[in-house]
């Protein structure tokens, strides 16, 4: 992260939201605080605290929105702007930064750096007024959601696994050559140095295609990997994330996961939405916020394959966050994935539990086929073992897949 010339002033002081109500969205969201678990309590103030470090420490590339949320600083997005809209905002202070169209969705959006001076909150408001029925937000950030736990162990090595036709994408960090597979990769970045190699997505893809002793879930795959994050402070907005889907649905992926959370977001919201039309299955990950966060997205967008994490008891991740729905559980903690270094590491958190879900579903729909999505889901609801309270519930959703995918830690 860059380093800050001077430390932003307190969150909540005047001029600056709350970091999304945090603090007080534990009431507002869950009823009483006192009711609330601990640990819940803390993830959330934990939440806050990461985000406030990460405000301070990048002021320059990142700030808070009109709803407190961490996006990319002094930007503003439209969606399907025209040449009046431009020249309006252009009028008022605005500066044309980017103006395109998502591909494979015909979403056209545009990015405006703010009129100088100006906070972030307050040129979302004035290009509001401009824009009129356009939707209009800031580039807002998402996270990673996994941790690495133990330390790395030399890779060792299994049988390769034979090619396989099955195609998946996933957008995360970059993913680095994965040891010993005859998986095939096709990378694209869409974010400043990318694409690049991280720990975090190189993990996801071990969990995907395998990697040394790392077993894949969907070994021998062709996989898509965007990197969204690259170098750039600011990565992993929304308009990033939007844009790898793009590239994904015209390449006609029809599984995409994404281990990342952040805020609801409109350009995103469409796409997404554009993407499923198109018969691309987008499975997302819960979070680790604890169940006092907001309600992560992607995953709670419409359609999408809400993931949470168990351990190796099958018990629910305490840290595991909420979506406004959730579709299944699958393994998330007391198992290896690859890092970087392409060693063996221990993980944990819902970020490796979509990756699971995702070569599950994989194997049920091997073409984006919009008319096929019905049937892929069935397939994959049948597979799934019940969990928790009987019948589809809000901790484990439809049950638990892949349980035998995850390769167990020593």
């Amino acid at each position: 992260m860059a380093a800050a010339a001077q430390l932003l002033p307190p969150i909540g002081a005047p001029g600056l939201p709350m970091l999304g109500d945090v603090a007080t969205g534990v009431t507002r969201e869950l009823g009483n605080v006192t009711d609330v678990p601990r640990t819940a309590i803390t993830l959330v103030r934990d939440r806050l605290d990461r985000i406030t470090t990460l405000v301070r420490a990048n002021r320059d590339t990142i700030a808070l929105d009109d709803k407190g949320e961490p996006a990319r600083a002094g930007e503003v997005l439209v969606d399907d702007p025209d040449d009046r809209l431009v020249a309006d905002a252009v009028a008022r202070g605005f500066v044309l930064i980017e103006r395109g169209t998502i591909q494979g969705t015909g979403i056209g959006f545009a990015r405006f750096a703010s009129p100088a001076g100006q906070r972030l909150p307050a040129a979302i408001k004035a290009m509001r007024r401009i824009a009129g029925d356009r939707s209009v937000s800031a580039d807002q950030l998402h996270f990673d959601s996994g941790s690495f736990m133990g330390a790395a162990e030399q890779p060792a090595k299994n049988a390769p696994a034979a090619a396989s036709s099955l195609r998946l994408g996933m957008i995360d960090g970059g993913v680095a050559e994965p040891a010993n597979t005859r998986a095939r990769i096709a990378r694209h970045g869409f974010a400043r140095g990318a694409p690049g190699v991280s720990n975090h997505g190189t993990a996801v893809a071990s969990l995907i295609i395998g990697s040394g002793q790392v077993r894949g879930a969907a070994a021998g795959a062709t996989l898509w990997a965007a990197d969204v994050y690259g170098s750039d402070p600011a990565g992993g907005n929304a308009s990033a994330i939007a844009k790898a889907l793009g590239w994904m649905s015209a390449e006609r992926v029809p599984v995409v996961v994404i281990s990342l959370v952040g805020p609801a977001n409109p350009l995103l919201a469409r796409v997404v939405q554009a993407v499923q039309a198109r018969g691309t299955i987008i499975v997302a990950a819960v979070g680790n916020d604890g169940p006092a966060a907001p309600p992560s997205y992607p995953a709670s967008y419409p359609g999408v394959i809400a993931v949470t994490g168990v351990d190796a008891k099958a018990r629910a991740l305490i840290e595991a966050g909420r979506a406004l729905h959730v579709d299944y559980a699958a393994p998330g903690a007391d198992m290896l994935a690859a890092n970087a270094a392409g060693a063996a590491v221990t993980v944990r958190g819902t970020s490796f539990a979509a990756p699971l879900v995702a070569a599950r579903i994989a194997h049920f729909h091997a073409n984006a086929d919009p008319a096929a999505i019905n049937a892929a889901i069935d397939a994959a609801d049948r597979e799934a073992s019940d969990l928790g309270k009987r019948g589809p519930d809000p901790r484990y959703g439809r049950g638990l897949l892949c349980g035998g995918c995850a390769t167990p830690a020593k």
